[in-house]
């Protein structure tokens, strides 16, 4: 019995621009890291705020999720993926990570570079459907199992 394809979700990606989109990725990141996943506000919000880029998801013109990307010594960093508990299963995610990676590839300086993440494990299938690969062991930040993943652009 073939599927049924879900009811198809306008779902759109935008970059952080003014300071009323950032306040709307920090409003998600607080029902998502502190409140629903219990970390502590001081490790969530860092002296990287400034210096990402962020990115801000939204189903029917809704706030649905966010993620952010910055330079580091290692390469490229991807991170504070969140997705609002009421928009999982939507393909939030996948539009995230796919916004993302274009954003950073489109950059001539991240050329060849790895990109990588720490991926909470229930996130890992996620972001190896865009060739995202575990590498190492297992490891915990912020009370939560991650694993550390990579990719070359």
């Amino acid at each position: 019995m073939p599927k049924k394809n879900k009811k198809e979700m306008n779902i759109s990606v935008e970059k952080v621009q003014t300071e009323e989109q950032l306040n709307t990725i920090f409003k998600i990141r607080e029902d998502v890291f502190v409140v629903e996943q219990e970390v502590d506000p001081a490790e969530e919000y860092d002296e990287f705020e400034n210096t990402s880029t962020h990115f801000l998801a939204k189903i029917e013109g809704e706030p649905a999720g966010t993620a952010r990307w910055r330079f580091t010594q290692n390469g490229v960093k991807l991170e504070r993926f969140a997705v609002l508990k009421p928009m999982r299963g939507k393909a939030v995610g996948q539009a995230l990570v796919k916004a993302v990676v274009e954003d950073i590839a489109s950059h001539e300086s991240a050329k060849g570079k790895l990109l990588y993440m720490h991926a909470q494990l229930t996130a890992i299938p996620l972001y190896e459907k865009f060739g995202f690969k575990k590498t190492g062991p297992m490891f915990e930040e912020c009370n939560i199992q991650h694993f550390k993943m990579e990719l070359y652009l």
